[in-house]
C-alpha cells in the first residue's frame, strides 16, 4: 500500500469573515514532487502553514507522514522554508548550523557544511551580508540537515535572480535523489514546475480545482479547436471555452474526442493546462463567510 504524505479531508482555514481554504480533500502519495500552484490568495502558503504546524485549521482533519497535525507542535520528518528564506541577519552562517543542531532532535550536520562548501559560501560568512541566492542555499542546507521525510517550500526562489534560481533548483534536486523525501514546492513559473514535478496541486479561492500525476492530466486533457457548430457537438467534459468569432477553443477532459473534419485536436502542456483551469474561475480570490 502507498503510504500517503499528506492527507487532507474537509481541511478549511478561515480569517475572521474570509475562508483562505475551504473543503480541501487530498491525499499526496509519498516520494513525489508536488507542484502546487495558483494564483496569489489561492491559499498555498494557508494549505503549507497548516501542513508544518503555523497555523491551526477552522474545519476538516489533517494529516501528515500518518499523524494528525496540531499547532504548535515540532514535526521532527518535515523541513520547511518560506519564501524570506528566514534565518537571523546578525548570526553567521557556523551559528545558524549550530541553532539547527541544538533546535531539532535529528541533524546531519556534514549535509549542511558540504553542501555550502561546494558552492564556496563561508561558514563565518555573515547571513545578512549574504547575497539572496547565497541565503537561500544556506536557508535550504538547514533544511536539508534535518535528513526530512517531507521538504515543503513556499516560492523558495520568487526573489532570486535566474542564475540563482536555477542553481538553487539544482541544489534541490540533487538533494531529492540524494534522499527519497517527499517534495511539496510552491512557485508561479509553472514551466519551471514542468521540469522539475511529477504530481501537481491547482488551487484558486481557496479551493482545489486540479490534482494528480501530471502525466496522467496530460493524458486525459486536450485542446479542440475549430468551427462552433462542430465543436459543440463533443462529448466530454469541457473545462474551459473560449470563443474566437466563428470558431472554438475548448479544453476537454476525458478520452481523446472525436471531432468533425474541421476540428483540429491538440495536445495540451502543464502550462496551458494550469492556466485554462484558473481564468475558469471567478475573479475574486477569496470568499466572504455567509452571514
Amino acid at each position: 500500500m502507498t503510504e500517503i504524505a499528506i492527507r487532507t479531508t474537509g481541511l478549511g482555514k478561515r480569517f475572521r469573515r474570509k475562508w483562505a481554504l475551504r473543503n480541501c480533500t487530498i491525499e499526496i502519495p509519498a516520494g513525489r514532487v508536488v507542484g502546487l500552484v495558483g494564483p496569489n490568495g489561492a491559499g498555498k502558503s494557508t494549505l503549507m502553514n497548516l501542513t508544518v504546524g503555523l497555523l491551526s485549521q477552522t474545519e476538516g482533519q489533517l494529516e501528515v507522514l500518518g499523524d494528525q497535525v496540531r499547532p504548535n507542535t515540532v514535526l521532527h520528518r518535515v523541513a520547511y522554508l518560506d519564501q524570506e528564506h528566514s534565518m537571523y541577519r546578525n548570526f553567521r552562517v557556523h551559528e545558524m548550523l549550530k541553532a539547527g543542531r541544538l533546535l531539532n532532535r535529528h541533524w546531519n550536520q556534514q549535509i549542511a557544511t558540504e553542501r555550502l562548501s561546494e558552492l564556496d559560501i563561508a561558514l563565518d560568512a555573515k547571513v545578512g551580508e549574504l547575497s539572496g541566492g547565497q541565503r537561500a542555499q544556506v536557508a535550504l542546507a538547514l533544511a536539508l540537515a534535518k535528513e526530512p521525510d517531507l521538504l515543503i517550500l513556499d516560492e523558495p526562489v520568487a526573489s532570486l535572480d535566474p542564475l540563482a534560481r536555477r542553481e538553487m533548483m539544482s541544489t534541490l534536486m540533487a538533494a531529492k535523489a540524494d534522499r527519497d523525501c517527499t517534495v511539496v514546492l510552491s512557485s508561479h513559473v509553472v514551466s519551471e514546475l514542468e521540469r522539475l514535478c511529477d504530481y501537481l496541486i491547482v488551487l484558486d479561492r481557496g479551493d482545489v480545482k486540479l490534482i494528480g500525476d501530471i502525466d496522467d492530466l496530460l493524458e486525459q486533457h486536450h485542446v479542440l479547436v475549430g468551427p462552433a457548430h462542430e465543436a459543440d457537438a463533443v462529448t466530454g467534459e469541457v473545462v474551459h471555452r473560449e470563443d474566437r468569432g466563428d470558431r472554438i477553443s475548448l479544453l476537454v477532459r476525458g478520452n481523446r474526442p472525436s471531432p468533425g473534419p474541421s476540428c483540429d485536436v491538440q495536445r495540451v502542456n502543464l502550462e496551458s493546462l494550469v492556466m485554462r483551469y484558473l481564468t475558469t474561475s471567478a475573479p475574486e480570490r477569496v470568499r466572504e463567510v455567509a452571514a
